[in-house]
């Protein structure tokens, strides 16, 4: 028999099963018993310190509280559906253990400032376990963007073999791309750290409370200052959702090229077999199994930040029921995260890669032809002139089936006079790199700075 409801007073009967299954959400926030559990702990301090509660009641309340945690963390904790949701469980179960005394702990707070404050606390804490383990892994990039700091392999625009590129600096774009996904989980963190606790259900509390002693105490920086923007706000969400998304991005885009890398056809790594799985079948097969599924997972993190803007983008002000539909695309969100920061950390623990296969490719697809009009260049030749030039020697090369890489100078001349005996050394694939003189990249001293500048902004 379902127990009357803490806020049935005015209510006559029961709801209906289905109502009771759609209003029920304890399946899944009951993971915010500890966020849950502190925020009344400090709650309980101030209305102590308010005269609400005294001294007695406040410690029955704390001493009740934990004893509510310790009962969850054990599994002896019995939660009800009909108790709706992790805070009306915990407050039930508080005051069967305590009595009076826990029926006066939501004094002066509500259901919608209880659940922000909640969700912050979550959300601060997680997010501070997701840049812990992006940092690793940016850090693992660098570390092997400075060991193979010599490996010149082919850079790819369209992918068609474009120009010659050190495997550093390839490896270091995608260091950059993720040392931009930290700033923002580090922004966002920030910019959210405003405690909503004290404002009540939208209009604030017919008490003078001390919402500076909640945030000190629950470890935020200040203060909302709207009471009404405080209990409709779920920017906080869709902030690390949109974050998340986007580091799914970037996740993905290396999987990527690990699942391309890694083909027989490419052959540029070999992933270890602890990230590889077989055939059923074919007994012959490693398959990249752990790159294709972090990336596709990546649909799934724009999928939960679409849920939610989905979700908020017609509510009016303030608080509506639709909002309890922003938990699960947040937890889901941030457990997927995790998992996948530590399938990409595991993958580059032992990856293997084939410098010469990657030598190899340099002289395919004409990759130095850019260094050869650029040669002309500084030889006085307008850049427009110089890239017809060295266009129409691609077209003779790929009609007679000439090694371009091996033109002699007398053949080049027929294009143009302006070449000279030097030209041979910018036609080799092998210093491409070195020419490349400005900031940002491809030459040694630049990725070098690289790698330096991404450790100090992780560190």
């Amino acid at each position: 028999m379902a127990t009357k409801k803490m806020w049935g007073g005015r209510f006559e009967g029961k709801n209906s099963d289905v109502t009771e299954r759609l209003s029920m959400s304890v399946h899944y926030d009951s993971r915010l018993y500890r966020q849950d559990i502190k925020g009344s702990k400090v709650h309980a301090e101030m209305l102590k310190d308010m005269g609400i509660l005294t001294h007695d009641e406040f410690k029955s309340i704390v001493s009740g509280l934990d004893t509510v945690l310790k009962e969850i963390e054990s599994g002896d904790f019995n939660f009800r559906s009909d108790y709706e949701d992790i805070h009306m469980n915990i407050e039930a179960r508080l005051t069967e253990l305590i009595g009076d005394a826990g029926r006066k702990l939501h004094t002066a707070r509500s259901r919608n400032d209880q659940v922000a404050v909640d969700t912050r606390l979550y959300i601060r804490e997680e997010t501070e376990k997701i840049e812990s383990l992006l940092k690793k892994f940016i850090l693992r990039l660098a570390d092997i963007a400075e060991q193979q700091r010599e490996t010149v392999m082919a850079g790819y625009t369209h992918m068609q073999i474009a120009q010659p590129v050190r495997l550093s600096q390839h490896l270091l774009a995608h260091a950059w791309a993720l040392s931009r996904d930290l700033k923002r989980f580090e922004t966002f963190r920030n910019m959210h750290n405003l405690c909503p606790l004290g404002v009540g259900a939208l209009a604030g509390v017919n008490y003078v409370n001390n919402r500076k002693f909640l945030a000190e105490h629950l470890g935020f920086a200040g203060v909302t200052p709207n009471s009404m923007d405080t209990v409709a706000d779920r920017d906080y969400i869709a902030d690390i959702l949109y974050a998340s998304s986007l580091l799914g991005v970037h996740l993905s885009r290396i999987c990527e090229e690990l699942v391309l890398w890694s083909t027989y056809e490419f052959n540029y790594i070999r992933l270890s077999d602890q990230v590889t799985t077989g055939s059923s079948i074919m007994p012959q097969k490693k398959n990249p199994d752990l790159a294709e599924l972090i990336r596709g997972k990546s649909g799934r993190l724009t999928g939960n930040l679409v849920s939610l803007l989905t979700v908020m983008k017609g509510l009016p002000l303030t608080y509506n029921r639709d909002m309890q539909e922003d938990k699960e695309p947040l937890f889901d969100t941030v457990d997927t995260v995790l998992l996948c920061l530590e399938g990409m950390i595991e993958m580059f623990k032992d990856i293997v890669f084939n410098k010469e296969r990657m030598s190899e490719t340099l002289r395919g697809n004409f990759s130095t032809a850019t260094d050869i009009a650029d040669y002309l260049v500084q030889k006085g030749v307008p850049f427009r002139t110089s890239h017809e030039i060295v266009g129409s020697i691609v077209g003779y090369c790929e009609k007679e089936k000439r090694n371009f890489f091996e033109l002699n100078l007398e053949e080049l001349r027929k294009f143009s006079n302006a070449f000279d005996e030097d030209v041979l050394i910018n036609l080799d694939p092998a210093g491409s790199t070195e020419r490349k003189q400005s900031e940002g990249g491809t030459s040694l001293s630049s990725v070098l700075n690289q790698i330096e500048s991404i450790r100090e902004i992780v560190v």
